[in-house]
């Protein structure tokens, strides 16, 4: 007889492939598993930093989330957009990164019908980050756009001078009120926090030349006053100090005069009322009191008939001394 072979009874390894097969194909679906699992895990949870909000987004329906940390959502059915808090900068007529000029954005007419070139630094806030993504499609555009025009508008109502050198604070005010007030009429979201003048100044070297010996005159000027002032701070004390002495004294003359005639006024009434008792005797005395006061002093010449002098004598306050 044939021996005949059987392939089942032979071929008995490859059965412990078909094994290793279907634990390796096992393993693979555990690991994918897990990768699954993990990125799910990972795809809900997210962070918000200190100045930072969030928007989480649930079939539609917005929400605000401002407390900072670890923070769950649903996966697949939440969506997060992050937003900066934090003050941000807007450059209106240059480069913020380069600084180079942008004449398309700064040249701009006045009243006067003068070119100039303003460059503008803009500072803006978020408010409400949910109004901020949604309810436009670019709100901080939509900002420089409205800043633009107000810009312009405001600029053309002042004349150059006023724009270059003394009427910045009252054109960025106007402006800054005119933004403020739109922005909250739009609700965007977004606050204006400060708006300045960079630079302004005439499109051409010439003209620009011309500016700068005017403000150059205008600080002499300033620096002219200062001095004045400086001066009059140190005369002014001075003057009044010596007008004080002046007043005083004056004050002292006319007390001293006062009580010189009141002393007057005095002896006058004594002597009228000794006068109106013995009117011969007082007489008398006061013309004796002439005599003394007069007398002294007074020289008395003695001549014959030709006029050849003979003696001369001066009264003294006590005797007669002959003169020499």
């Amino acid at each position: 007889m044939e021996e005949y072979s059987y392939p089942f009874r032979d071929n008995q390894p490859p059965k412990k492939e078909k094994k290793s097969g279907k634990k390796l194909t096992f393993w693979i679906v555990c690991v994918l598993c897990a990768v699954v699992l993990g990125s799910v895990l990972l795809s809900s949870l997210y962070t918000i930093g200190e100045q930072e909000n969030a928007v989480v987004t649930t079939f539609g329906v917005p929400r605000t989330v401002t407390e900072p940390g670890l923070h769950l959502k649903i996966p697949f059915v939440q969506q997060v957009r992050k937003v900066d808090m934090t003050i941000r900068s807007l450059a209106i007529g240059y480069d913020l990164n380069t600084g180079n000029s942008k004449p398309e954005e700064s040249l701009m007419i006045t009243s006067d019908y003068n070119f100039v070139n303003v460059d503008f630094f803009l500072e803006y806030r978020i408010t409400d980050p949910v109004k901020y993504l949604y309810k436009s499609q670019d709100a901080t555009a939509i900002l420089k756009t409205l800043a633009q025009s107000y810009i312009r508008d405001t600029i053309g109502l002042y004349p150059v001078d006023d724009v270059i050198t003394s009427g910045k604070s009252q054109i960025q005010a106007q402006i800054r009120d005119k933004i403020t007030t739109r922005l909250d009429q739009e609700d965007l979201g977004v606050q204006l926090v400060n708006l300045t003048i960079q630079d302004a100044e005439p499109p051409t070297a010439e003209v620009l030349a011309a500016f700068k010996d005017v403000e150059n005159a205008k600080q002499g000027k300033e620096t002219a006053l200062n001095n004045a002032n400086k001066y009059r701070s140190e005369q002014l004390p001075a003057a009044e100090a010596e007008a004080d002495r002046i007043v005083q004294q004056a004050q002292a003359a006319k007390e001293s005069r006062i009580n010189e005639a009141s002393g007057q006024v005095a002896r006058f009434e004594a002597m009228y009322a000794q006068y109106s008792k013995f009117p011969d005797i007082t007489r008398q005395r006061m013309y004796f009191e002439a005599m003394e006061e007069l007398l002294p002093g007074i020289r008395v010449i003695i001549a014959d008939e030709n006029g050849n002098q003979l003696n001369m004598f001066q009264f003294d306050t006590d005797k007669e001394v002959p003169a020499q």
